[in-house]
């Protein structure tokens, strides 16, 4: 990425990049892109998703947008996709066939591919494994309890476990970190209404999660927040990177992350507690299921792009199997089929790496996508926006998914209209 004397402009490739821990350290290949192909990468945004969905729609309506290349998310890209392009003649066909079957599907909208998908997101659970080894704290957990400490394999026992570690308080100061903000904390609240049976919509596009599942998962968000008191008082500021954070100077005993920001535990330079870390899956709910919020991080272009060739080559670029397998080495699952393969195949001289591997694809059998419709950015935040107030004790559970469903069926009810 370089500044200086202005360039003609086909020799400049402008990009909106999502940025964050997780996503920075492909952005370190720019330069070896600029040899290679002669052109110029300016950056001309950088910001966490939440704050890139709204720069992408403030600049896309005012009608100036000059964007080349742009960091997306298969859930997100059917709200921006009147401002993208298919890419069918950008992608050789050969890379198609590479991507796996799951994230080409959810990189579709109306059966064009308007997206190519960086890497497919789904969450573990991690725990510092020297807790739940110490022979004082399973003493004491067993005495207060009743039960053998060890890792929660139900959200309800999880609530105890973190309940146990938060009181304890040798050391820590936080039992389960989750964001407590945005799509994170919706995310959360997915995962549990899920687990407890329950749906997001129904087959209409109605709100489906006014229900008693629904209700169970803001109450379970309460009381780990306002109840059990397991979580950082101001919670409701936390977003991912900061519950990563937290868990990895050593304040918190469990934590759900996401594989892209497994390089930071593995390292001693960003991680207290890197040699004390397990992993193990999402536990399951009171119906006996497990579910992880799923989805691809993508780029797309913008129909609008004055650089189109060369948004093209940087999106290649990106997305190829080299740079695929380098962010799998840091964590991220790859969407592309060699690049899995070769990072499944390096695991092997690794166990715990094996292992990861293993739950990552164990994890991938109960994920769960919501639907991809325009409006659905605004739903999403419509549910946790309320369930917040849940969190937060400022409202009741029922109150709470309510107030979601009627916000909700009112977005969807325009939408439909709009159509």
């Amino acid at each position: 990425m370089t500044t200086g004397r202005p360039l003609k402009r086909e020799s400049v490739v402008r990009a909106a990049l999502v940025g964050g821990p997780m996503y920075d350290p492909l952005y370190e290949s720019l330069p070896a892109f600029e040899r290679q192909s002669g052109l110029k990468v300016e950056v001309v945004c950088h910001l966490p998703h939440p704050e890139l969905n709204a720069y992408v729609k403030e600049t896309f309506e005012s009608g100036e947008a000059d964007i080349d290349l742009l960091s997306t998310h298969t859930k997100y890209a059917p709200s921006q996709a009147q401002w993208l392009s298919p890419l069918e003649d950008a992608i050789p066909a050969g890379d198609v066939a590479d991507l796996l079957a799951h994230p080409t599907e959810l990189a579709r909208i109306d059966g064009h591919l308007f997206q190519i998908p960086r890497n497919l997101d789904v969450r573990l659970l991690h725990y510092r494994r020297d807790l739940f080894e110490d022979a004082v704290a399973q003493k004491d957990f067993e005495s207060v309890s009743g039960r053998s400490l060890r890792v929660p394999e139900t959200w309800t026992e999880l609530a105890d476990v973190a309940s146990f570690f938060a009181r304890r308080n040798r050391g820590i100061r936080y039992g389960f970190l989750f964001p407590g903000r945005d799509s994170g904390l919706f995310g959360t609240f997915y995962e549990f209404l899920v687990s407890a049976g329950g749906h997001l919509f129904d087959e209409s596009l109605r709100p489906a999660f006014a229900s008693p599942a629904g209700v169970w998962a803001a109450g379970q968000i309460g009381e780990l927040h306002n109840g059990r008191r397991t979580t950082p008082a101001d919670l409701e500021s936390w977003h991912y990177d900061e519950i990563s954070a937290s868990f990895r100077r050593g304040e918190a005993a469990l934590v759900s992350d996401w594989p892209g920001s497994y390089h930071l535990y593995k390292d001693r330079a960003t991680c207290e507690v890197w040699d004390r870390i397990g992993l193990a899956l999402l536990p399951a709910g009171p119906a006996g299921e497990r579910a992880a919020y799923a989805g691809c991080h993508s780029f797309a272009i913008p129909s609008s792009a004055r650089n189109r060739p060369g948004g093209a080559a940087l999106l290649r670029f990106l997305t190829s199997f080299e740079q695929q397998l380098g962010e799998a080495r840091r964590g991220a699952i790859p969407c592309r089929a060699s690049a899995l393969r070769s990072i499944r195949a390096e695991a092997e001289a690794d166990p715990s790496e094996g292992r990861r591997w293993q739950l990552l694809a164990e994890t991938e059998r109960f994920m769960i996508i919501p639907p991809r419709f325009a409006a659905y950015p605004s739903c999403e935040d419509a549910i946790w926006r309320s369930v917040q107030q849940a969190m937060l004790g400022r409202s009741t559970p029922e109150q709470a998914v309510r107030r979601a469903a009627s916000e909700v069926e009112r977005i969807v009810e325009l939408h439909v209209t709009a159509r």
